[in-house]
């Protein structure tokens, strides 16, 4: 395969070097359909790179570069923007530390930092350990929340994409209580709003969004309380007046099957789990016989960014790392998601 310098340049953190972040990006990057669509190099320490190379048993040949400029982005090569800040004397598989939560906090800063210069044009996340970066004194619920500090996004959203299934989020790394406060008509009516920019940016031309209901049968009247009509409901309505294609609020019980069989390109979801289940329903198969997950498919799209950012539907899945189990297929479609997004 030529190397084709038109394809978008992407940076893609390998995540927590303790989980199986530096496993699935070696997987992607060794599945040459990958080179096709993009210019892909990983932001993370070439020496932790390489070991995850060793233990899966990859045929892939270690670039570590100083510089973007020093990818060479042909199949078979895996290259790394090297930050040296992993020492593999103290790499600990299956482990919450601080140095690690530290290192995969500075692989994110310093993706962010290329793609907010324009030196790549788009930027894919491994997974991170939450409790090591805080360890570390960062003290961020997620990749989301350092993404809308570091560009200075004030408005922004989380959308978890499976195929035609996505759902995207008014609230998600809060407790149930405070998701609750948090369906204000502002929120909702922006969220909405932000979903609708990102289908057409997928090439949706009149994107079609539903708005899932709070309470159990969106209330039922205000007999189960009265947030489906005092705040989603006024939030749909000038979302409609100002032309967008959007219903609801809608049960939740059924508004996903709905969406599963094509009547909605979205579903506008209040809270975390409230997105995160169906989602996860939909893309991850686990199959009890050989205690294996066959599928682990589906993406995650922080939307409202000045940059184009996706990552895994999943976390650093500590009780594999280091192993050579790990499956990729959600790194590779955060891959060709990003290529889409940032052309």
């Amino acid at each position: 395969m030529k190397q084709t310098f038109n394809l978008p340049l992407l940076g893609i953190t390998m995540g927590d070097p303790g989980g199986i972040g530096p496993e699935i990006c070696a997987k992607a990057l060794s599945d040459p359909g990958i080179f096709s669509v993009c210019r892909p190099i990983v932001v993370g320490d070439a020496a932790v790179m390489a070991n995850a190379v060793d233990f899966s048993k990859l045929d892939l040949a270690l670039n570590p570069c100083q510089l973007v400029t020093d990818g060479r982005f042909t199949p078979g090569t895996l290259d790394v923007l090297d930050l040296g800040n992993m020492p593999m004397a103290e790499l600990r598989h299956k482990t919450v530390t601080a140095l690690q939560g530290r290192a995969s906090f500075a692989y994110i800063q310093r993706v962010i930092e290329l793609a907010l210069a324009g030196t790549i044009d788009a930027t894919v996340t491994g997974p991170i350990n939450k409790a090591a970066i805080n360890t570390a004194g960062f003290h961020y619920a997620g990749h989301t929340e350092i993404y809308a500090e570091k560009t200075g996004t004030i408005d922004y959203a989380m959308m978890l994409a499976d195929g035609n299934f996505r759902v995207t989020h008014v609230s998600t790394h809060v407790s149930l209580r405070e998701a609750c406060d948090r369906v204000k008509k502002a929120r909702v009516q922006t969220v909405i709003q932000l979903t609708d920019a990102t289908l057409k940016g997928l090439d949706i031309d009149a994107p079609r969004i539903a708005v899932a209901g709070l309470n159990p049968h969106c209330g039922e009247g205000g007999l189960f309380g009265d947030e489906d009509d005092t705040e989603i409901a006024p939030a749909v309505k000038a979302c409609q007046s100002a032309g967008l294609r959007v219903e609801g609020p809608l049960p939740a019980d059924t508004v996903f099957s709905k969406m599963q069989g094509g009547m909605y390109d979205a579903v506008v979801v209040m809270y975390h789990d409230q997105g995160h289940i169906p989602a996860k329903l939909v893309g991850f198969q686990y199959d009890d016989g050989t205690g294996k997950w066959n599928q682990m498919a589906g993406v995650n799209i922080t939307i409202g960014l000045p940059i184009v950012r996706t990552s895994v539907d999943h976390g650093t899945a500590f009780d594999k790392a280091g192993e050579g189990l790990a499956n990729p297929q959600s790194m590779i479609e955060a891959i060709k998601l990003a290529a889409k997004l940032s052309r």
